[in-house]
Order: C-alpha cells, then structure tokens, then sequence
C-alpha cells in the first residue's frame, strides 16, 4: 500500500506517494505540537490526493514533483513532518499498477482462487450449529463471568443473525444452544469474555 505509485483508476497519470498513517503519526511525535503529521503536509507544499484505510496520498515539490524518479526518497516529506533533514539514501521504486481489461480479469480470478475458499466456509458456518467443544466451552464461560457481561457480548454476537438474545425466563445454556459455528467463535473469541 505505501510507497510511491502510479495508479490510472485513482491518480490519472500523476506519480504519488502513498504514505502509511501509522508510521508517519510515529514521526510525527518527535515534533511535540498538539496538530496531526497531516497539519505539516499542506504548508510544505504538499496536496492530499486521496485518503483511505490507513493511508494518504500526496503529491508535491520534492516528493513526486521536480524529482528524479530513478532516486526517490521521502526526505522532503520527513522534513515536513520532523522538521530535520531527511536523511534517506535508499531510493524507493515506482509501482505501476496495470488497470488493462486482461490485468483487471487477472486480478479478479487471483482474488476469488484466495479468497473464494474462505467465503464458502464462512457461510457454511453461518448455518452449522455450533460444535460440541464449542458448547462445552461456552457453557463453562457462563459460570466464569458475570451475567451482565454474558448477555452484553451474546447480544453483539447474535446481532443480525436472526437469533434472538437471552430472553430473561431463558438460562444462558439455553440461549447458546441455537448458536451457529459462526455465532459461537464470535462470543468465544471476544475478550470481553474472558474471566
């Protein structure tokens, strides 16, 4: 996701440095004003082109603008940032990003190879009904924890589901009976839950 990147479906034939949110908030931390790292990018000069998950793409003077694209770094953008010289002597590489109809088909049949698999036992444990390690584990959970807590995490877990939370007459070995494999590792996995 981060480096620099040409990508026609986003950024038209403009070259951008695609910036990870994480690491440049971690730099950021040497500067000590209370502003975010973007609140620097705007007065260096930089454009925000397009924001995503976890991620801002910028274009400007020094990072893709008047630079030799054989030797890119992110110096002028850690100056921005920190205020001290970049000192990066290891030049990044341009990813192009083919968006041709055959590359686009390409990518489609990878994705569904990797992620069809995963999709179809994810579904199918929509409507299993829970293993019987599952409920033996549940069932011990419930005498581990306080009921307000069990019935707060069954409710999420149960929501949109079609099952319905713990009625008050119904004890929780009784609500988690219906559970399916999907339901049951959602309350099981939730750390909520943990005594």
């Amino acid at each position: 996701m981060s480096g620099f990147t040409r990508d026609p479906k986003y950024y038209g034939d403009r070259l951008v440095c695609q910036v990870l949110e994480s690491k440049w908030r971690r730099y950021h931390d040497r500067c000590g004003c209370d502003d975010g790292w973007v609140s620097h990018v705007e007065p260096a000069g930089f454009t925000i082109v397009r924001t995503g998950r976890g991620f801002v793409a910028l274009i400007g003077p020094g990072l893709t603008e008047d630079v030799d694209e054989a030797r890119l770094t992110t110096n002028a953008l850690w100056e921005a940032v920190t205020g001290e010289p970049g000192t990066q002597h290891r030049h990044e590489q341009v990813k192009v990003v083919d968006r041709g109809e055959k590359a686009e088909a390409e990518r489609k049949a990878s994705n569904e190879r990797f992620y069809g698999a995963k999709r179809q036992r994810a579904q199918a444990a929509a409507k299993e009904p829970a293993t019987d390690a599952q409920l033996r584990y549940l069932s011990s959970l419930v005498n581990q924890v306080s009921t307000e807590v069990f019935d707060a995490q069954f409710a999420i877990a149960v929501k949109g589901t079609g099952i319905v939370p713990r009625r008050p007459r119904e004890t929780a070995l009784q609500a988690v009976s219906p559970l399916t494999k999907a339901t049951a590792r959602t309350l099981i996995t939730n750390p909520a839950n943990r005594p």
